[in-house]
C-alpha cells in the first residue's frame, strides 16, 4: 500500500471478492457477537439474569454504534484522500479519529463505572433486574477503549491494503468470548459481570490481531503519523452519522413492529416476527457486509476519480445483494414453515409457526429491495455524501415502516402488519432511483460520472 494502491489498480473483480467476502464474514460474525454472554447466562445463570443482560445491551449498542459512526466516516474520508494522492491528509485524518474515539471512549467507559446504576435504571431495569445489570455494565466499561479501537483498527485494514485484517480480529474475539465465557459463567460462576468480563477480555485480544500493522511507521495510515483537524472529523463524524441512523432506526422498528403484532396477534404475533427476524438477520448482515467491502474501493476511486471503476463495483454489489435476497425470498415461499420449526416444538406452538409461515411469505418481499437500499446508503457515505445516506437510512428504518404500520394493519389486519416492512423497503428504493437521478444530472453538469 505504500508504493502502489491496489484499490486504484488492481483487476476489480478479484478486488472485489478480497474485500468483500472477509467484509461479509466478519459481520455475520458480529451479529453472533452480540448473543453469545446472553446464550451463557441463560443456560448458566438463569433468565433473569439473561433478562438483566438484555436490559443493558443498549449501553453496549452505543458504544458499537459511537465506534461505527467515527469508523466509517473516517474510512470514506481517508480512502478519498489517498485516492487524491493526498497521504498527509489522509494521515491528518486518522489521527484526528484516534484522538475523538479515544475522548469518546473514555467518556463511555466513565460513565459506565460512575453511573452504572443511573444508566440501567433508565434502561428499564426493575428491582429484581438492577444489580445483575448493573454488574454487567461496569464491568463491560472497563474495556470500552477496547472494544472501540477494535473495531477502528479493523477497518483500517481495509485502506492499507489488508482486508482480511478486521475478519482475523473478529474471529479472534469471538472464539476468545466462547471460552471466557464458558470460564467465567460456567466454571468460575462469575454470573453477568463475568459475561461482561469475558466480552471486554476477547475485544482486547481481538485488538491485539488489529493493531500490529498500524504499529509500523511504513504503513500509509499509522497511530504516529499526523495532526489534528477539527473540521475534517466533524465532517467525517457527520458523514458517518448514517450508521447512528440505521442503529437508531433498527431500535425502533423493532419497537413499533413488537407493539403492532402485540396489538394485532398478541404474545403469538410477536413470538413469530422474533423467529423471523431472526432468520432474516443473517442475510441483513451479509448485505452490510457487501456495503462495508464495497466502501474503501468506492472513496479510493472517487478520490481519484475513477468512475468507471466506481460504477462496475457498485453494479457488482447490488447484483449481489439482489441474489442474496432473492435466496432468501425463495426459502420464505418454499420451506419457510420447516425452517420456522427448528426454533419451536410443532406440537405445542402449531399456531404461532403457522403465523410466522404465512408471514414469512411477505415478510421475505423485503429482501428484493433491501439489499438495493442498504448498498445504497453505504455507497453515499464512501461518496462523502452524509445527507443522502442518512436520508435512505431513516427512510428504510422508520419512515416508510412507521407509515405502512399506520395505513396497512387497519385495512389487512395481521398481513398488514408484515406488509409494512417490504412497502417501507420499496418506497425507499424509489427514493434511492430518485436520488440517483439527481445526482447524475449534477455529475454531467459538473463534467463527472456517467457521460
Amino acid at each position: 500500500m505504500t508504493k502502489e494502491n491496489v484499490l486504484l489498480t488492481r483487476p476489480l473483480p478479484g478486488l472485489f471478492f478480497r474485500y468483500v467476502a472477509p467484509a461479509m464474514a466478519a459481520m455475520v460474525l458480529d451479529g453472533i457477537q452480540g448473543i453469545i454472554d446472553g446464550i451463557f447466562i441463560g443456560n448458566y445463570v438463569g433468565a433473569d439474569a439473561m433478562a438483566s443482560v438484555n436490559i443493558a445491551n443498549p449501553y453496549y449498542q452505543i458504544i458499537i454504534g459511537s465506534s461505527m459512526v467515527i469508523c466509517s466516516g473516517t474510512m470514506s474520508a481517508a480512502g478519498r484522500a489517498l485516492g487524491a494522492g493526498d497521504e498527509k491528509r489522509a494521515k491528518d485524518i486518522y489521527h484526528s479519529a484516534l484522538l475523538v474515539l479515544a475522548a469518546i471512549s473514555v467518556a463511555l467507559m466513565l460513565a459506565g463505572i460512575f453511573g452504572h446504576r443511573i444508566i440501567a435504571r433508565l434502561l428499564g431495569a426493575s428491582p429484581a433486574l438492577l444489580e445483575n445489570s448493573c454488574r454487567y455494565i461496569r464491568a463491560l466499561a472497563v474495556f470500552v477503549p477496547a472494544i472501540s479501537f477494535k473495531i477502528l483498527f479493523g477497518f483500517s485494514g481495509r485502506l492499507i491494503g489488508r482486508p482480511q485484517l478486521y475478519l482475523a480480529g473478529t474471529v479472534t474475539t469471538i472464539s476468545s468470548n466462547i471460552f471466557l465465557d464458558y470460564l467465567a459463567v460456567g466454571v468460575l460462576g462469575l454470573g453477568t459481570a463475568g459475561a461482561a468480563g469475558a466480552t471486554g477480555l476477547a475485544y482486547l485480544a481481538g485488538l491485539l490481531v488489529v493493531v500490529r500493522p498500524l504499529l509500523r511507521r511504513e504503513t500509509v495510515l499509522n497511530l504516529w503519523d499526523g495532526g489534528f483537524r477539527p473540521r475534517e472529523i466533524l465532517h467525517a463524524a457527520f458523514n458517518g452519522s448514517s450508521e447512528g441512523v440505521t442503529y437508531a432506526a433498527t431500535a425502533v422498528t423493532v419497537f413499533l413492529l413488537n407493539r403492532s403484532f402485540m396489538e394485532a396477534a398478541g404474545e403469538g404475533g410477536v413470538a413469530a416476527f422474533t423467529i423471523i427476524s431472526y432468520v432474516g438477520n443473517f442475510v441483513t448482515l451479509l448485505m452490510f457486509g457487501m456495503s462495508d467491502g464495497i466502501s474503501p474501493i468506492i472513496s479510493n476511486n472517487y478520490g481519484a476519480g475513477n468512475w468507471e471503476r466506481i460504477r462496475k463495483t457498485l453494479r457488482a454489489a447490488l447484483i449481489s445483494n439482489f441474489i442474496l435476497g432473492a435466496v432468501l425470498f425463495a426459502v420464505f415461499c418454499l420451506w419457510g414453515r420447516g425452517l420456522i420449526s427448528l426454533f419451536l416444538d410443532s406440537a405445542a406452538d402449531g399456531e404461532v409457526i403457522a403465523m410466522a409461515a404465512a408471514g414469512a411469505r411477505i415478510y421475505g418481499l423485503c429482501f428484493l429491495a433491501s439489499g438495493f437500499n442498504i448498498v445504497q446508503s453505504g455507497y453515499y457515505t464512501a461518496l462523502g455524501d452524509a445527507v443522502s445516506s442518512i436520508l435512505i437510512a431513516a427512510s428504510r428504518g422508520i419512515v416508510f415502516v412507521a407509515l405502512g404500520l399506520v395505513l396497512f394493519p387497519g385495512v389487512f389486519g395481521l398481513n398488514g402488519v408484515w406488509f409494512s416492512l417490504p412497502f417501507g423497503e420499496f418506497a425507499t428504493a424509489a427514493v434511492c432511483g430518485l436520488l440517483y437521478l439527481g445526482k447524475r444530472k449534477i455529475w454531467k453538469i459538473q463534467g463527472r460520472g456517467e457521460k
